[in-house]
């Protein structure tokens, strides 16, 4: 059994919050999460903490950490104020709006009024799968990912996918995977938020 406060100073909490631990890792610190609270209350403070310097640093920080960061601690508590956790299907060609109804409906669900830039709200968490809701007002920033494959469904509004070699011009009920190490940016060209399913899978 790890000692806790050897774990929760050995730095992992910090790179799991940045998103930058591997699946056996995320796995190991939800299970340390669940059985102690003092590292699950470490995770929402070093979330915290990461939020407030985002603000106080816009110019430097990638803009959709914060997002990812509120969506993170958003649905931790979901799942804390009794939320079962879902499954929600891998998106692929054959992916229809209907195929995610159940959370589509929902009224918890919904793009907040006063939005940032970016919202995103969690539906499912596994080891190598994250999937979200995502909604999109301008663009998103150029990203590229070694580790992990991200597949885009259009629901509402339209965008172009912008990668490397091509633009892609995306409507609803549209799908889109952006192959490892292309790099990519999401500009909406819609007059209201692009509405997407984002799928983030480990290689």
């Amino acid at each position: 059994m790890k000692n806790v406060n050897e774990y929760i100073n050995s730095g992992i909490l910090e790179m799991y919050v940045l998103g930058l631990t591997s699946s056996e890792e995320n796995n190991e610190v939800d299970q340390m999460a669940g059985s102690y609270p003092e590292v699950n209350a470490e995770i929402h403070a070093i979330s915290k903490a990461l939020i407030t310097y985002s603000e106080s640093n816009t110019n430097t920080i990638d803009p959709t950490i914060k997002p990812m960061v509120m969506a993170t601690i958003d649905y931790t508590e979901r799942l804390k104020n009794g939320e079962k956790p879902t499954v929600p299907p891998m998106l692929n060609e054959k992916t229809v709006i209907s195929d995610f109804s159940s959370w589509l409906n929902r009224k918890d669900i919904v793009l907040p009024e006063e939005a940032e830039d970016i919202e995103i709200k969690i539906i499912g968490h596994q080891p190598d799968v994250m999937t979200a809701i995502v909604w999109i007002k301008d663009a998103t920033p150029y990203e590229v990912h070694e580790n992990e494959f991200e597949k885009f469904f259009i629901l509402e509004g339209t965008c172009d996918i912008i990668t490397d070699t091509k633009i892609y011009k995306m409507v609803p009920g549209d799908y889109f995977a952006v192959p490892l190490h292309m790099g990519h940016t999401v500009k909406v060209t819609s007059k209201t938020p692009c509405k997407v399913i984002l799928q983030r899978v480990a290689a």
